[in-house]
């Protein structure tokens, strides 16, 4: 059965869920912040992020750049309500503006909105295959040129183990046995995998420039794609 991500018993423990079942979560987090602060130097950054889920990585950049805009998407109401309640009381909160939706919502914002960058941390995953690159237009076209997207999702291999490697982690990480088993259940109904060679030949066909990986755990890559 799939994750229901309007629950509120689901996105009240999902921070802790995270991080025994998805590797290197706190460690992508830190990187994708070194990129940005290391490419975005003007005074009036602007960030799209796309399935902001509970709102870590807002809250990770607004304690560091409390001075940079933000607009943050999520088809879950709960998961936005979490994100605000987590922001309550942290400088900057205010520059932050939520959306409703998945990226159709940014059709909206085409005229009155041009990100500097855009992150989508383990969210593409999600998306069914056919609608990929609609997915990616969809953000390339609300990017300045020059802007960069960051990305981090699992890829499909060739190799029959991985997935059971990546279970067997997860459990050395902190899931039971139970969870292990059903979270690869969820692996082979939820998640419309691709490999990471079709995942650039889509970001390639969006437009992007050039398309290159920043890190990878075990099955989990990010790809940086440069507008």
């Amino acid at each position: 059965m799939a994750k229901d991500f309007h629950s509120e018993q689901v996105v009240d423990g999902y921070d802790d869920h995270i991080r025994k079942l998805i590797p290197g979560y706190e460690q992508v987090h830190a990187q994708v912040t070194a990129i940005l602060e290391t490419e975005l130097q003007a005074s009036d950054v602007h960030i799209l992020i796309v399935g902001c889920g509970t709102g870590y990585e807002l809250s990770l950049l607004l304690k560091q750049h409390p001075e940079w805009q933000y607009t943050a998407i999520d088809p879950s109401l709960t998961m936005i309500n979490k994100a605000r309640e987590r922001l309550s009381g942290v400088t900057g909160a205010e520059q932050v503006s939520f959306l409703q939706g998945d990226t159709s919502v940014l059709n909206e914002l085409m005229h009155s909105a041009q990100f500097d960058a855009a992150l989508v941390i383990l969210v593409a995953h999600f998306v069914p295959e056919t609608s990929k690159e609609q997915f990616f237009k969809d953000i390339y076209t609300v990017l300045k040129p020059q802007a960069v997207l960051l990305t981090y999702d699992l890829m499909k291999t060739e190799r029959s183990t991985d997935l059971k490697i990546l279970q067997n982690f997860c459990c050395k990480n902190g899931l039971t046995q139970v969870q292990g088993q059903k979270m690869l259940e969820r692996l082979q109904h939820d998640f419309e995998l691709i490999s990471a060679e079709h995942y650039v030949t889509v970001l390639k066909t969006c437009g992007f420039r050039t398309v290159s990986s920043y890190t990878q755990f075990l099955s989990y890559t990010g790809f940086r794609a440069d507008k």
